[in-house]
């Protein structure tokens, strides 16, 4: 997906004054296509502010945001990211910290913010980022997919449970695979639903003492089970699989399972949106195994433009954009799992019923200060919250995708797994 890039030229309001330029590096998916369709709407009540939308692929995004704010470049003044980034980059003063401007704009409704979610976007109480929208992950299925064949599962099913179902609806002669399941390498593609099943599984990076545990019997079982899945069950071309090819193949007809975020949900189209079930994120030894993740607007603080900034990333986040998004778009296409009021929305309700409060249970649920059966020294369920995560995710899911698409032995990468994050794990143990 090649970049895009959307401006907003003074569209309504007409106003003669000086007019303030902010850019804005945004992730590529349906949530943000949609705000760039409304930003018309935010121009009519700010004509003195231009909005620049760069749109990128998730992992460029990752790559060019913190290249952005590494190298206090500038070059953006909001960038969205995520739980992941928040704290580091908070603690490294390279996002601004919002407190006084969410303070002085009592329209804001801070206390609104799905409390899990707003936490999470925090640094020591103060909140740096705000939520665009919000999500944890889940099952999703094809109701008459798995009628057909028999299957059933329940609102809590075991990853055993839907192996077996996944195995069971799997037909390639007709072009229908059982489950879609992220094979893309990159720590914020492949290993988000990957790292959720080796924490269910009872597996985990590091020990309390920073030891890699990449090779450990749980850790390994959770691999083999996750490429041994997708051999047996998953979509043809698996390991160039993320988020966006899985929801076209989903809302295609072509996988009769997918387990991913929460939001894909409010992305289904046609027989997609009118047959699927939803279920809590599968598990084993670990209930409540769902990922916990915020695409949110950060401002960094090389921006010479933050009170324009905070103006758009105000309306952009807030009660009156999700209004305005249902009405002028739909009501299926409201950002979910940021404002509790959201879920108390009548026209909501009607649309996102089937999924709504499953989200909202998950990511109430989801428990980044917990997220495995055993004792972790760091912070993250589909990741661990140090600053090297980012490049170690990124070359183990090379080694992880190298199985999937069989050119190497599951053994062969989590041996080269274990010595890639045994060299980080050195420099935090004591």
């Amino acid at each position: 997906m090649a970049s895009l890039l959307a401006t907003a030229c003074g569209a309504g309001g007409g106003g003669s004054g000086p007019q303030t330029t902010i850019t804005v590096a945004a992730v590529g998916n349906p949530q943000m296509e949609d705000l760039q369709k409304l930003v018309p709407e935010f121009q009519k009540a700010h004509s003195d502010i231009q909005v620049k939308i760069v749109i990128l692929p998730e992992n460029q995004l990752r790559q060019q945001v913190t290249q952005d704010v590494a190298t206090h470049s500038g070059r953006f003044d909001l960038s969205m990211i995520g739980t992941y980034e928040v704290p580091l980059w908070a603690k490294n003063g390279w996002i601004q910290n919002l407190g006084s401007y969410v303070q002085k704009t009592s329209s804001y409704q801070a206390d609104d913010l799905v409390p899990g979610v707003a936490k999470a976007l925090s640094y020591n109480g103060s909140l740096y980022a705000v939520p665009f929208y919000a999500e944890s992950s889940f099952l999703m299925y094809r109701k008459d997919f798995l009628q057909a064949a028999g299957v059933t599962l329940s609102t809590t099913p075991t990853w055993d449970e839907v192996a077996a179902a996944a195995r069971k609806v799997n037909n390639p002669s007709k072009g229908l695979a059982g489950i879609c399941l992220r094979g893309l390498p990159g720590w914020g593609e492949q290993l988000a639903p990957l790292d959720t099943i080796v924490n269910t599984f009872g597996g985990r990076w590091f020990d309390e003492q920073w030891n890699a545990q990449l090779t450990s019997p749980k850790f390994k079982e959770a691999v083999n089970f996750y490429v041994n899945l997708i051999k047996t069950a998953g979509e043809p071309g698996a390991a160039n699989s993320g988020f966006g090819e899985c929801l076209n193949a989903y809302n295609g007809g072509k996988v009769a399972m997918w387990y991913d975020a929460t939001v894909g949900a409010s992305n289904f189209t046609g027989d997609a949106a009118a047959n699927s079930g939803y279920a809590l994120a599968p598990a084993r030894l670990k209930p409540y195994s769902g990922w916990l993740w915020a695409w949110s607007l950060g401002m960094p603080t090389t921006s010479t433009k933050k009170d324009a900034a905070w103006t758009f990333a105000s309306w952009a986040t807030s009660q009156d954009y999700i209004k305005l998004v249902g009405t002028k778009l739909g009501w299926n296409h409201v950002p979910p799992g940021t404002r509790t009021s959201t879920y108390q929305l009548s026209e909501y309700q009607k649309v996102a019923g089937s999924f709504a409060q499953l989200t909202l249970d998950s990511i109430t649920h989801a428990d980044v200060n917990h997220p495995t059966v055993d004792p972790v020294p760091y912070t993250g369920i589909q990741y661990v919250d140090i600053p090297e995560f980012q490049n170690l995710g990124d070359q183990v899911s090379q080694q992880f995708a190298a199985a999937i698409a069989g050119t190497t032995s599951v053994d062969t990468a989590l041996q080269q797994a274990q010595q890639l994050a045994d060299a980080v794990g050195k420099n935090y143990r004591k």
